[in-house]
């Protein structure tokens, strides 16, 4: 494959996103609340404290679909940093890009649920996590395919 480090560096940038968009990535905003798939993190006076999904007043379902996301933006994470790894080392990783895709595809069905089943809080912002969580979707699918078309 030419030109493999280019999709190794790839491969790495989206499992970076994928890392940040379910760790720290806010998805949504709500003054100084933020919202995301582990929990929410309310700061108030200069101090922090994580807290739940619970408040918002979502379905058990959908608390179940954050946590869905969030194990699916960490699988996907790992499976890309396989990829990039069996690239650094001269391979054609074919079996590695199919896990890749399938983990990236459950992660776009679970977040898509957690994004589409968000109930909705008054004065709510989207933030950085979300915009980063499709941004390591559209920039992990590239050597995926790009090596399953090697």
């Amino acid at each position: 494959m030419k030109s493999r480090w280019l999709y190794v560096i790839l491969a790495l940038v989206a499992a970076s996103l994928f890392a940040v968009s379910v760790w720290i990535g806010q998805w949504w905003n709500v003054g100084e609340v933020a919202i995301g798939p582990l929990g929410s993190r309310h700061c108030f006076g200069g101090e922090c404290r994580p807290g739940g999904l619970g408040w918002i007043g979502g379905s058990s379902a959908w608390e179940r679909g954050a946590a869905a996301t969030w194990m699916a933006g960490l699988v996907s994470m790992v499976a890309l940093m396989g990829l990039a790894a069996a690239l650094a080392a001269g391979r054609v990783p074919k079996l590695v890009a199919r896990t890749t895709l399938v983990a990236i595809a459950t992660a776009i069905i679970a977040g898509g649920y957690f994004v589409v089943g968000f109930p909705g809080v008054s004065g709510a912002s989207l933030g950085q996590g979300l915009i980063l969580f499709i941004a390591a979707i559209v920039v992990g699918v590239v050597p995926a395919i790009r090596v399953l078309r090697a």
